[in-house]
């Protein structure tokens, strides 16, 4: 495994978004929407680099069977908050295919919020399949697969305080 962001560099990502999404949203009703399991760590790094009051909620969707196969969408879990009167911001790990976030962001429409935007911690735009994109993007990444800093392997990984390239010799 070799480390492909650092802890350090995490932290100059978030602060920056951090900056970026205080400046947009201020004076505006701002919800968090982490994506569940992989953003949790982003997601909290995140709102506590805002300058501007903001509430999380959280959903949990799979599109993989077995961590690594693309399989059928569905919404695990779904919101606990309405979403009318909030400018909406979905958070989340990693925007690969586009697959999965495509139908979130659709479902997430259908609830009526003010306005709907997405953050990505990861971008990898070789491995998109449906147009989908994020208005804040961490980092452009190559297709290459990563874990740490809430990103897995088989449920694995998650715990690490950086990002890291997974190799064959990993699995």
């Amino acid at each position: 495994m070799e480390i492909f962001i650092s802890q350090q560099e995490l932290a100059d990502i978030v602060q920056e978004l951090g900056a970026q999404i205080s400046r947009d949203y201020a004076g505006k009703r701002l919800l968090l929407v982490g994506v569940l399991k992989g953003a949790f760590v982003f997601l909290a790094d995140l709102a506590r680099a805002l300058t501007i009051p903001c509430e999380v909620d959280f959903v949990t969707a799979s599109s993989y069977r077995d961590g690594t196969l693309p399989g059928a969408f569905e919404i695990l879990q779904d919101l606990s908050s309405s979403l009318q009167d909030y400018d909406v911001l979905v958070v989340d790990d990693i925007l690969d295919s586009g697959n999965t976030l495509s139908v979130m962001l659709e479902h997430m429409k259908s609830k009526n919020p003010r306005s709907l935007e997405l953050c990505a911690l990861l971008d990898k735009p070789s491995r998109r399949v449906v147009p989908v994109q994020a208005k804040y993007v961490g980092r452009q990444i190559p297709d290459a697969f990563v874990v740490g800093y809430g990103l897995d392997y088989a449920q694995q990984y998650r715990h690490l305080p950086h990002i890291a390239v997974l190799t064959d010799e990993n699995n």
